[in-house]
């Protein structure tokens, strides 16, 4: 089974959480146990899971990655100033992979599902969920 979900973004790095998105698409498609695979398109987003409790993680998470990886400084700026992007992407990934339990995500209690915008804000992201 596969599904999309579309995603507008308003900043240009910020983490949007997807969860009741996945938990929806997991709901509908009746399988009780299986993988959930969230794949977003786009060479300057990511999928992470991270902590849903506190919203400092998600900000501490953009603080880390804009210290190690600062706008500017790349070679790939020269193009279209977005080098930061790129590599906060790759180093995210842009895919994650879940169980599905007895019907439900397998993420424990703290844990949600995020898309990391990295070059927004964009007018729509892309994000394909697939289920075996």
């Amino acid at each position: 089974m596969q599904s999309f979900i579309h995603i507008k973004t308003s900043k240009r790095c910020e983490l949007v959480d997807i969860t009741e998105q996945i938990r929806a698409i997991v709901n509908r498609s009746e399988f009780k146990e299986g993988l959930v695979n969230i794949y977003v398109q786009g060479a300057t987003a990511g999928i992470m899971i991270q902590e849903n409790w506190d919203d400092s993680v998600q900000q501490d998470v953009l603080n880390l990655l804009k210290q190690l990886i600062p706008k500017g400084v790349w070679l790939h700026d020269r193009q279209d100033g977005n080098g930061d992007s790129h590599l906060k992407a790759g180093l995210t990934g842009p895919s994650e992979c879940i169980p599905i339990i007895d019907g439900k995500l397998g993420l424990s209690t703290w844990q949600n599902i995020f898309l990391c915008e990295f070059d927004g804000p964009r007018t729509e992201r892309q994000i394909v969920v697939t289920i075996k």
